[in-house]
């Protein structure tokens, strides 16, 4: 068997879900789904989505010398800027073309995104037996892009409330 490095570009998925998955350590294909698919209305410039460097506290017993750190809970990380999509007649929003950043604009929303890293595309459908992580995260208002050039979008940072990392898809109904 060999074995391929895959270069990142077009090869991330995301998925945004407005319903919990019953299980988030177990998704199903069926829940994925019924997600939006925002793969290509999502800036990859800026974009971030997992964990980072867990807390620490030190506490070492009364006969060590050395200060030894522990880790504590997790963190994680996410920003996701959002294309914006209008109507080329009346100038307007494009309900369905922003369906994304619609989904992703209410403060204190609850959200369940779901990404896929492979050497699959980001176009290709998901399949039972994907390796995703898992995210239960609330929505902050969006922020106007830091980056102006370019097309108009806007920045969401959900702040993260349980990550479900390395979750293998369940075939259609679990």
């Amino acid at each position: 068997m060999a074995t391929v490095k895959s270069l990142a570009d077009g090869h991330t998925k995301l998925a945004v879900l407005a319903t919990a998955p019953a299980d988030p350590a177990a998704i199903t294909l069926s829940e994925l789904d019924a997600g939006l698919d925002a793969s290509c209305r999502i800036a990859k410039n800026g974009y971030a989505l997992g964990p980072t460097a867990s807390e620490t506290f030190a506490d070492p017993a009364l006969c060590e010398d050395v200060n030894s750190s522990v880790w504590g809970a997790s963190n994680f990380e996410s920003t996701i800027p959002v294309f914006r999509y209008f109507d080329d007649t009346t100038n307007l929003v494009d309900e369905e073309g922003d369906e994304v950043y619609q989904a992703l604009k209410e403060k204190g929303t609850e959200v369940w995104l779901v990404e896929r890293e492979s050497l699959k595309k980001s176009t290709d459908p998901w399949e039972a037996g994907d390796v995703v992580n898992v995210y239960r995260a609330l929505l902050d208002n969006p922020q106007k892009a830091s980056d102006r050039t370019g097309y108009i979008k806007n920045t969401i940072a959900p702040a993260i409330q349980e990550g479900h990392l390395d979750v293998t898809v369940g075939p259609i109904g679990g």
